[in-house]
């Protein structure tokens, strides 16, 4: 399953309608990142971070910031992009696995699981538990409850659209989404949906103890962000 959404994502695409739209999201997380940085010597992991266009922000609030993302042209323009910020390196998921244990203060693993079997999210969440400190917190969002469809997702993006100035631009984009890649891979291939007792208990499993957050990341309140902490 990730190996066909990684090339898609991978690749030009037209999930984000405009550049309005594109550093709006971006921007969004960064600050939800920085707000969630404990220290400002904490050592921070974005895990499936896409292009991170305002990574500068999170980054300000910490002593370090790794960007990672599998897909190798996405991973090639956060490194060009922040070639000048001493505390933002872009990693492969591979090196992840090669970092030291207990090394991390916070990870985020935002809208990734949907894109991945649960035997895969299972593996990340094992990875995370080694790599967080005591006390470190992992916080996985935009998690998908198996009631949500995929028209809660167009209506969500509509209200979005309309409060930051993009609402035209919107609606032709998802004019576009209907007959592009993204539609094909996601009837073929489906997303992953998980219930708050689903995710909680998958979390457990691995060796956290989880709660529902109040707040979803992002924009998509639909969604469900969990907080995690290793027992």
């Amino acid at each position: 399953m990730i190996s066909d959404w990684l090339s898609f994502w991978d690749k030009p695409h037209c999930i984000y309608v405009n550049a309005r739209h594109k550093d709006v999201h971006y921007r969004g997380l960064a600050q939800a990142i920085a707000a969630l940085a404990p220290a400002p010597r904490a050592h921070v992991l974005d895990y499936g971070c896409g292009e991170a266009l305002h990574a500068d922000i999170a980054a300000a609030a910490c002593g370090e910031l790794l960007l990672c993302d599998g897909a190798p042209n996405v991973r090639a323009g956060i490194a060009s992009r922040f070639a000048g910020h001493p505390n933002i390196r872009a990693l492969a998921p591979e090196d992840v696995e090669r970092l030291p244990d207990h090394s991390l203060d916070l990870i985020v693993l935002h809208s990734v699981v949907q894109y991945l079997t649960g035997g895969e999210t299972q593996a990340l969440f094992a990875l995370f538990h080694r790599l967080l400190r005591p006390g470190g917190l992992l916080q996985v969002s935009d998690v998908i409850p198996p009631q949500v469809a995929a028209s809660t997702d167009v209506a969500t993006l509509i209200r979005f659209a309309a409060a930051n100035g993009f609402l035209l631009a919107a609606l032709l984009g998802l004019a576009r989404t209907l007959f592009s890649h993204y539609w094909w891979l996601r009837v073929r291939l489906g997303l992953t949906h998980y219930s708050e007792a689903e995710m909680i208990d998958k979390l457990a499993a691995a060796g956290f103890a989880a709660c529902r957050a109040a707040k979803n990341m992002g924009h998509d309140q639909a969604r469900m962000a969990f907080l995690a902490r290793p027992k």
